[in-house]
């Protein structure tokens, strides 16, 4: 394989661990547990927050955040979701056309710096394309943990993704 060959089918068929799933390969009802797990440091949530440009005190300044209801600095939401997400890419929208839509997204308890997230995926629906063969969509409901269990983000997606046999029943 030369360094110019970096689709996925030739990637794969040196033997490299499949990226993503072809819409055959889905189960309703199966759930990956994604890999590796990250912890949170206070530089990923800063930097994040730089970057998207959410100065809200809770995310940036100690001093403002010790007097908050939680005492301490919270990770911002949208890095959670982000990083979940990412998570999720290898097992779930690595073969992906497009990601489609983001629903349910909630935060039942917060995230701190220090903080070690686990996300898992369970398949809700799989359906194939009415129009386009080569296609159809997945529905998943991602759930994020932390150190101690605690369901910390949860969302539900739908993604395109292709077929493995355009056409098949």
């Amino acid at each position: 394989m030369s360094p110019a060959e970096t689709d996925q089918a030739t990637r794969e068929a040196s033997g490299a661990h499949p990226y993503g799933r072809y819409l055959e390969e889905f189960e309703i009802g199966a759930v990956y547990k994604h890999w590796p797990a990250k912890t949170v440091t206070e530089a990923d949530d800063h930097l994040f927050c730089l970057l998207t440009m959410n100065h809200h005190p809770l995310h940036i300044n100690d001093v403002y955040a010790a007097s908050s209801q939680q005492g301490r600095n919270v990770v911002v939401g949208p890095y959670v979701y982000s990083l979940a997400l990412g998570m999720s890419v290898s097992d779930i929208s690595g073969k992906a056309i497009a990601n489609l839509a983001t629903e349910e997204l909630s935060h039942p308890s917060p995230v701190f710096h220090g903080d070690t997230l686990y996300a898992e995926t369970e398949v809700l629906e799989v359906r194939p394309s009415r129009t386009k063969p080569d296609r159809g969509t997945v529905r998943v409901h991602t759930r994020v943990h932390n150190q101690e269990g605690t369901l910390v983000a949860e969302f539900k997606r739908l993604v395109l993704v292709p077929r493995r046999e355009p056409g098949a029943a």
